[in-house]
């Protein structure tokens, strides 16, 4: 019994103990993307438009079904005299749309309708893969800067003993002391600048996937390097625009099915039965001939469009909506267009920002090297006139600072480089290129 009961011991210690880690496995940056695009209220939101989409273009072909109607009725109180209509005790209807012009412009305007809700769904889940990479790896990149920042202030911390101790030696002046705790102030704030972008970036990246929060571990080896496009070489085609210009053609389809059904006739199927009945009335006594039990009718109705003002008013008003949706569908590929041009040349900038960053690191990481050299073995300047001074322990502790701060801005240009470029993929309608990139990562 108790060896039974010191396994079950050790066993629930083992698993408290893995809890943590599994609560703060690694996720890569595909599965991020994946739960945010699951868990969107806008790519929901989507969904629910093609669902009504479906359903609108599901009622437009209805039309041309027969429906079937079945009503019941029996009177409360005995009937007196001639009512009007034969009294029956059930009665069916079928109904349907045969012929209509109109109505084949109203199922081209529901399927180009649902044709959009489609667009407009996959434009959703598009804005989401990059809200959520650019979420992702700006996170991957601040982690990496906060721990050059934590380096950053021990370094900060050694330079301010140092300084200390030179001031009271009198070797440096006071300012020299208080130039070194500014640079740790400094150094200090923009940790904790980096701290709150941090945990701005977990809390969105929370919201976006729904998972709990500070779950989530940044997997820097699962980011795929972002394709390389440019706006002068690609097309400029994205499931925004194409929704937009998919809404005009149905508002424009819609409007002339408006527009036709002021001057083109409609013919409609009907068939009506009856089962009538002389229970609580004398209906019987007013014909020659007694109530016959049971009654059909059926035919096709013909409507001409003589003079119909409400058809009219109403071609009017659907035809300004088609007008606003096809000017509304040229402003956001113009907008698109000029968003491309903007991007393209930032993304030429921020190339260029990144090559200049990462030359100054690989500089500041030479100088740190130099300096490294000269305390262990000495500047072998000597000491006659016009020698160099020996490097100081203070040297050391600004190069290292000066080496991280490279480091960072490195990080920093890289990312903006990503973004930039990530955004231009978006713009061009490439987005399916780098949702290929992680799937396959």
């Amino acid at each position: 019994m108790g060896t039974v009961i010191a396994g079950l011991t050790a066993g629930l210690v083992a698993g408290l103990v893995g809890l943590p880690a599994a609560a703060h496995a690694q996720v890569s940056l595909a599965t991020v993307v994946d739960l945010a695009q699951r868990n969107s209220t806008g790519v929901r939101a989507a969904q629910a438009d093609v669902n009504k989409a479906n359903a609108v273009l599901s009622e437009t072909k209805d039309a041309l079904i027969p429906s079937i109607n079945v009503g019941t009725g029996l009177p409360v109180f005995p009937e007196i005299g001639f009512t009007g209509s034969p009294p029956s005790i059930w009665s069916a209807t079928v109904q349907a749309l045969v012929y209509s012009i109109p109505q084949k412009r109203y199922i081209d305007a529901a399927g180009l309708g649902v044709r959009a809700a489609n667009a407009r769904l996959k434009d959703a889940r598009e804005q989401v893969a990059l809200d959520a990479s650019t979420a992702y790896i700006e996170l991957d990149a601040l982690n990496q800067e906060l721990g050059d920042a934590h380096q950053q202030e021990q370094f900060a911390g050694r330079l301010e003993d140092i300084e200390q101790q030179r001031t009271e030696a009198g070797v440096d002046p006071l300012s020299e002391s208080l130039q070194a705790r500014l640079t740790a102030a400094e150094i200090k704030l923009r940790r904790l600048h980096l701290e709150a972008r941090a945990a701005v970036l977990n809390k969105q990246l929370t919201i976006l996937t729904g998972l709990p929060e500070g779950s989530i571990r940044i997997d820097h080896a699962s980011i795929p390097e972002i394709p390389q496009v440019r706006g002068v070489e690609a097309s400029h085609f994205t499931e925004g625009i194409h929704a937009s210009q998919l809404i005009a053609q149905s508002k424009i389809a819609q409007s002339k099915g408006d527009e036709e059904s002021s001057y083109f006739p409609e013919l409609r199927f009907f068939m009506q039965y009856n089962r009538n009945t002389n229970l609580l009335n004398d209906v019987s006594s007013f014909f020659a001939k007694p109530l016959p039990p049971n009654n059909l009718a059926s035919g096709v109705s013909v409507q001409i469009p003589i003079f119909d003002l409400g058809h009219r008013a109403r071609a009017k008003e659907s035809s300004a909506d088609a007008l606003r949706a096809k000017v509304e569908a040229e402003q956001a590929e113009k907008q698109n267009d000029l968003a491309i041009e903007d991007l393209s040349g930032s993304i030429r900038e921020l190339d260029t920002q990144a090559e200049i960053a990462s030359l100054k690191q690989q500089i500041a990481d030479e100088q740190l090297k130099t300096v490294m050299a000269q305390l262990q073995l000495g500047n072998g300047t000597g000491s006659g006139p016009g020698s160099q001074p020996q490097t100081s322990p203070k040297a050391e502790q600004l190069a290292l600072i000066d080496a991280r701060q490279k480091t960072e801005d490195a990080l920093d240009a890289g990312f903006e480089l990503a973004k930039a470029r990530l955004s231009l993929l978006r713009a061009l309608g490439h987005m399916d290129d780098w949702l290929h990139e992680l799937k396959g990562k």
